[in-house]
């Protein structure tokens, strides 16, 4: 039996896999170098549209923008998504509007930022399920989700377990804002966000309530361009402190850290395939291995190393490849109506 299966209950739905690294690219030139860079390193990072810091009186025409360069050709594997405009601002509903009907069928995910609560969440799934109604696409377009206010904290276990929902991010330059400068600006670096007890509530509250629903946990940028490594730094600690799968990049050169730094390491990948070969051969039944005991859950863990690695398009063993990931990833590049 497949791990998927054997370690996961019926009612339950299979964790979601998305790639490693999200980056995000706001104007229509970072957008084509993106997509040329994802066209030769294959779909190992999504691409987000960024429309919510659109420049101000044109917003209308950089959604369309968006939207020519999502439908278009250079858009190679339908893995890049949108932001939109915040939902209490001006301009989210015009923005789907205009890159779901140019779009639609390529549209790999909608980001919502500064949802403050399920209500406010639920309105802009209703909208992006009309607009695509309207425009003929017959798909769910999956939500992520931008955690980055004292509400959208509070109901971070209502939001990460919508059934749309993939992802939860943290924004952590807009939730320190909300502290209206009661926090030194040092949480907005490394070290400081991993230090400062009231920054690390809110990270582990994010990272627990996604994966306790089953989704991505998305940790936040690195505003520290100067060395690329600082995002490799960043990345380790927020997945070794906190759990987090996925990280934004800002910046092209900080792609390539963040995807090394969420890879499980060869020798991890390779314990994870001896044990689960063992464990499957078992039929999953507990087992002595190495002096430990090994039980269900033990093999749900070294599962999600694998699954971790995969989603990270890390070198798998061909006995793991043949065994647990017959089909090749991003075999079907191309997102249908």
């Amino acid at each position: 039996m497949h791990p998927s299966k054997a370690l996961h209950g019926k009612a339950e739905p299979a964790p979601v896999a998305l790639p490693v690294c999200d980056h995000y690219a706001g104007s229509e030139a970072l957008l084509v170098k993106s997509l040329a860079l994802q066209a030769r390193l294959g779909p190992v990072f999504d691409i987000t549209a960024d429309c919510e810091d659109s420049p101000p009186g044109h917003e209308a025409a950089h959604a369309a923008m968006v939207g020519a360069l999502i439908a278009s050709p250079d858009n190679r594997f339908a893995r890049v998504g949108l932001r939109i405009h915040d939902p209490a601002q001006r301009h989210w509903h015009s923005d789907l509007e205009i890159v779901i009907r140019a779009a639609g069928a390529q549209l790999a995910y909608v980001t919502v930022p500064k949802v403050e609560d399920l209500e406010s969440l639920e309105r802009v799934i209703a909208a992006v399920d009309d607009i695509a109604q309207q425009c003929g696409v017959r798909r769910e377009i999956p939500i992520h989700t931008l955690i980055e206010t004292h509400g959208g904290l509070h109901a971070a276990w209502e939001l990460a377990a919508h059934p749309r929902v993939q992802c939860l991010a943290f924004g952590l330059i807009g939730y320190v804002a909300r502290f209206d400068g009661a926090l030194p600006p040092a949480v907005l670096t490394s070290p400081g966000q991993f230090d400062n007890p009231v920054v690390r509530r809110a990270k582990a509250d994010v990272s627990v309530a996604a994966h306790a629903a089953g989704k991505v946990a998305a940790h936040n940028v690195c505003i520290d361009l100067a060395d690329p490594q600082d995002a490799h730094r960043d990345a380790a600690r927020a997945s070794a402190e906190f759990g987090f799968s996925r990280m934004w990049s800002i910046h092209p050169t900080q792609i390539a850290p963040i995807i090394d730094a969420l890879r499980p390491s060869a020798g991890l990948i390779r314990e994870a395939t001896d044990i689960l070969l063992a464990a499957q051969a078992a039929g999953w039944q507990p087992m002595r291995r190495e002096g430990r005991m090994l039980d269900h859950a033990g093999y749900r863990y070294w599962w999600g190393v694998l699954r971790r690695a995969e989603a990270a398009a890390a070198p798998l063993p061909d006995d793991a490849r043949a065994a647990f990931f017959p089909v090749a990833p991003h075999s079907n590049p191309r997102i249908s109506r």
